[in-house]
Formats: C-alpha cells, structure tokens, sequence
C-alpha cells in the first residue's frame, strides 16, 4: 500500500510523482501527488476515468491540457478539474520543469495502477512511448478499469479486445500488481492470483 511521501518515477515519460495523501490517509476519498515533469515530459496516451474527477493545479512551469477536444495552456497558479468520463491527455509545455498539484477524488485504487506503470517503466518494460507490451497494457487495463480506460477505441471494443488478452498474459505470468512495486494491496486488482509473487 503506497504512503504519503512515497516517489514514483517513469524514466520514460519524465514523470515524477509524490504521494501527498493517499487512499488510507482519507479513507479513500482523495489521492493527492506532486507531479513533476520533466520538459518534453507526457503522459502515455489519451484516456479517461470513468468514476473519477482530476484536479490539476500549476505550481510552476507551463502545462499543456487537451480535453474534450480542446487543447488549452495552463500557468502558475491556474486549476483545471476534468469530469469523470471526459478523454484528456496533458504533457509540458514550457522549457522548464513542470510542477503540478494532482488530485484523483475518490481514490480509488489508482496509487496501486500508477505502482505498478511506473515499476515496469523503471524495469526497462516498456517502449519509448511509455507503454508496456500488449499483454501487459491488456492485464492492466482490465483489473484497473473503474481506475483508468484507454480514450480510443470505445470501452465495448477495449472490453472485447483486451479481455481475452488480459487472460494469455496472466497465464504467461504478468500481474496488475506485484509486491516488488507496493507493499501492500488495496484489495483485489480484480484477480486473486494477481497477489502472487512473480517475476514477470
């Protein structure tokens, strides 16, 4: 289970994240990080929390915000709050490092998604987009759906085609969550055997 104070860091993407609070500091209505990134930094790819609010706030640096459509240039001191259920993708837009007050209302178990990114990311398992391979995206994206979907193609295509792969890359071994990445579960990623050590 993640703490207060806990960094995570994708080498890829030029993500740094901080906990400020996490689900069992507010008994899971809040996860709230410091987000630093790097310039040039982004996040992965266009996507969308179905059950979930984001709240961004400039602390320094320029952030580049697209959502619904419609790309905007946020600064010191600006926030921005993206509804559950609306695409966005965000990336730096200025020459220096971005640092930004993040907040996911409720929290779900998005400190465990992010673990768990961030730990293949930092394991080399992943391009240089900032993904992993197919069958990792797949078991991700299928235990940690309330959490986090893909913004294309829609969630019914996603559900057909991630599905199946999702159960070849559990049987190959990989896992939504591992104890190398956090020590303690937020209850089930979706499948018990997904609390097995492996090396996947």
């Amino acid at each position: 289970m993640a703490k207060s104070g806990d960094i995570l860091e994708h080498p890829v993407t030029g993500e740094r994240l901080v906990w400020r609070k996490v689900a069992r500091d507010t008994g899971g209505e809040l996860l709230q990080a410091d987000l630093y990134v790097a310039p040039g930094g982004f996040v992965a790819a266009e996507h969308v929390h179905p059950m979930q609010e984001e709240r961004f706030e400039v602390l320094a640096g320029v952030l580049r915000l697209h959502i619904d459509g419609k790309e905007k240039t946020m600064r010191t001191g600006e926030i921005e709050v993206v509804p559950a259920g609306r695409p966005h993708v965000w990336w730096n837009g200025g020459q220096e490092e971005l640092h930004v007050l993040g907040e996911f209302r409720p929290a779900l178990r998005t400190e465990m998604f992010f673990e768990t990114y961030f730990g293949w990311a930092k394991d080399g398992k992943t391009n240089r987009k900032g993904l992993p391979n197919p069958l990792r995206l797949a078991v991700l994206v299928d235990a940690y759906q309330d959490e986090l979907r893909l913004a294309r193609p829609p969630f019914a295509i996603q559900r057909a085609l991630f599905g199946p792969l999702a159960m070849l890359g559990r049987l190959l071994g990989y896992r939504a969550w591992y104890p190398r990445y956090s020590a303690e579960p937020l209850g089930s990623p979706a499948r018990s055997d997904e609390r097995r050590p492996t090396s996947a």
